[in-house]
């Protein structure tokens, strides 16, 4: 199928109740999920949408926007391109800082959009001064992500929940934030993945058409004959990430680079040399000269609960970029574990304390690409902590430097001060 069919199938899963994962037109197992969630008992489940079925979803999508009121508008306050339940937000009115306000007429949901110009505070400032909550606050924190690009942030207090997305880009800052009452969270919940969905920071062109009661069913008929499968062909590339030691040695996991044909590390050809059974972690030899800058290795573990920096690399449209992730210490069986929304492609991922310390290396590898309102979900990974790297490298005669606390620093300061080291890992199989 086209790609926007693909997108438009997915975005009618949302509105349909079935589907809370990004709108990417990627067919993983969310979209097989919701797809056959979605069936129910009218059919094997199979994953398939023959046509009879996308024309019952896209009609039952199309009836859930009509009762919302849903229309994707451009916001000439901010730029952004975002779509409005304007039945349920009826009151429009500008923000204190300018920008465009939707509410409900009880005002118990409000939504608001904002801009800033270039030259204000960073993404990464205005990141850590969402998530910072005072001990004795009542606002909690329920879930975030920083990307170089944007983050998102939600959270509850007593009475209420909110979502926060901003992005970054050549024209400054833009983004949204979502407040409501707690006790319309059942409807409200399903209307803030699909304005997640809608949004558009940077919109390059016209608001898209609204989509039709059977979108790419009534417009092509023969379209709908195409049942939407997974790929003929898998993809003969696996992707981990690894940390450069010195110019010629990386440190990885085994996860990352098993059974591979062939084995890059950045630009650069590598090769494995050795592996250690018990903990997951490999050395890898590194083909050529490069600088690198390692990190110090933190000595003592991570605390319980312990905030962590993770970096890694996303796959997004094609291209490999870095990405900081939110990381938590935990203990799975008895042995080190981290919660943190990790990505297929992301084994290997090192974390770092707020000193920028190497405290440990994730070992699994994530299976399922799952997106909920276009972000991944924290779940449980196994890790290899300081001691079972510090073992490893002295098995091998290499080593880390110890590093000793020091300054508290933000994500992006610890990001940049270890983005060298941190190298991604192309596995042709």
């Amino acid at each position: 199928m086209p790609e926007a069919e693909r997108k438009a199938i997915q975005n009618d899963l949302i509105w349909a109740g079935q589907f809370n994962g990004a709108v990417s037109g990627s067919y993983g197992p969310l979209t097989f999920r919701a797809i056959n969630a979605f069936k129910g008992t009218r059919g094997p489940a199979d994953g398939l949408l023959p046509p009879a079925e996308r024309a019952a979803l896209a009609k039952a999508a199309q009836a859930a926007r009509d009762a919302a009121g849903f229309k994707v508008l451009a916001d000439d306050k901010t730029g952004v391109q975002i779509g409005i339940p304007q039945k349920l937000l009826p009151k429009r009115d500008l923000t204190p800082s300018g920008g465009s306000r939707w509410q409900s007429a009880d005002e118990k949901v409000t939504l608001d959009t904002s801009a800033t110009p270039p030259g204000g505070d960073d993404l990464a400032a205005i990141y850590e001064k969402a998530i910072t909550v005072s001990p004795n606050s009542p606002r909690k924190i329920t879930y975030k992500l920083l990307r170089p690009d944007f983050f998102v942030v939600t959270g509850e207090t007593p009475t209420g929940r909110f979502y926060r997305r901003l992005a970054t880009g050549p024209q400054g800052l833009r983004g949204f934030s979502i407040g409501y009452d707690k006790a319309l969270a059942p409807t409200v919940d399903k209307l803030v993945i699909a304005i997640a969905a809608s949004f558009e920071p940077f919109p390059t062109g016209a608001v898209p058409a609204q989509p039709s009661a059977v979108a790419g069913v009534a417009a092509n008929p023969a379209s709908g004959l195409s049942s939407l499968l997974p790929p003929t062909t898998r993809s003969n590339e696996r992707y981990g990430v690894a940390l450069a030691l010195n110019e010629r040695v990386a440190l990885s996991v085994a996860a990352a680079v098993d059974n591979c044909r062939t084995l890059r590390v950045g630009a650069r050809n590598a090769k494995l040399r050795q592996k250690d059974d018990a903990s997951g972690l490999v050395l890898l030899d590194l083909d050529g000269a490069g600088a690198a800058k390692p990190p110090g290795l933190r000595s003592e573990a991570a605390g319980a609960s312990e905030a962590l920096v993770l970096v890694a690399y996303g796959n997004e449209a094609g291209k490999r970029a870095a990405v900081a992730l939110p990381g938590q210490s935990a203990q799975a069986g008895g042995k080190p574990a981290l919660s943190a929304p990790l990505q297929p492609g992301q084994a290997g991922a090192p974390a770092f304390d707020r000193q920028g310390r190497l405290v440990g290396i994730v070992t699994d590898n994530p299976s399922d690409k799952i997106l909920i309102a276009g972000v991944a979900p924290q779940r449980s990974y196994a890790f290899a902590d300081g001691a079972a790297i510090q073992a490893m490298l002295g098995k091998a005669g290499v080593s880390l430097p110890p590093a000793a606390a020091g300054q508290e620093l933000s994500t992006g300061a610890v990001v940049e001060r270890v983005s060298g080291a941190v190298q991604p890992i192309v596995c042709s199989l």
